[in-house]
């Protein structure tokens, strides 16, 4: 998962960045160095995946009800970045990993423009003809969600599928409104 990297901000992060120290930074390290104990045996691909987008499952229909009700907007500041991939992009480039023969070690598999959650939300209400001007509050998100708020919902990596496009991989869905609009 890209939670390997912790929240970072608005920093750039390719796979040859270095882990986060927070506690999903930490679970997902842990994940790939029990995949890499049999890099000696076969070819292993970490696919660091960030938040894939379908109509039918994931994250997306647990944002849908605010939107739908005319009060979507923003999750706190709105500023923490959204490593986002459509479904069909992810399905394909985990397919283009069990075949490509460089596709080994980490490899980003989020959308090429990643985008902050006020962006996301913005695209959000465009896609479903609703306005995306109500902040949730930060504070309102820690009382319902305790700390998990902050490290599921408040923080974010702009990690970019660096490796997979040196590879040759192509998105169908590279910006957030087209994936949208699809789904």
């Amino acid at each position: 998962a890209v939670g390997y990297y912790g929240d970072r901000g608005n920093e750039t992060l390719t796979e040859a960045s270095p882990p986060g120290t927070d506690f999903l930074a930490h679970l997902a390290k842990d994940w790939e160095a029990e995949a890499n104990d049999v890099a000696s045996l076969t070819r292993v691909a970490l696919v660091r995946t960030g938040i894939v987008l379908d109509r039918s499952g994931g994250a997306l229909p647990k944002m849908l009800p605010p939107f739908r009700m005319f009060v979507g907007g923003p999750l706190g500041a709105g500023t923490q970045y959204m490593p986002w991939i459509h479904k069909d992009d992810w399905v394909r480039m985990v397919s283009w990993m069990m075949t490509a023969e460089g596709a080994r070690g980490p490899l980003n598999a989020t959308g090429p423009l990643p985008v902050t959650n006020a962006e996301f939300s913005k695209a959000l209400g465009h896609a479903l003809k609703r306005p995306s001007l109500l902040p949730a509050p930060a504070f309102a998100l820690r009382i319902a969600l305790g700390e998990m708020a902050d490290a599921l919902l408040l923080s974010g990596q702009r990690a970019l599928p660096v490796r997979a496009t040196d590879l040759g991989f192509s998105f169908r869905y590279s910006n957030i409104d087209d994936a949208l609009m699809s789904i």
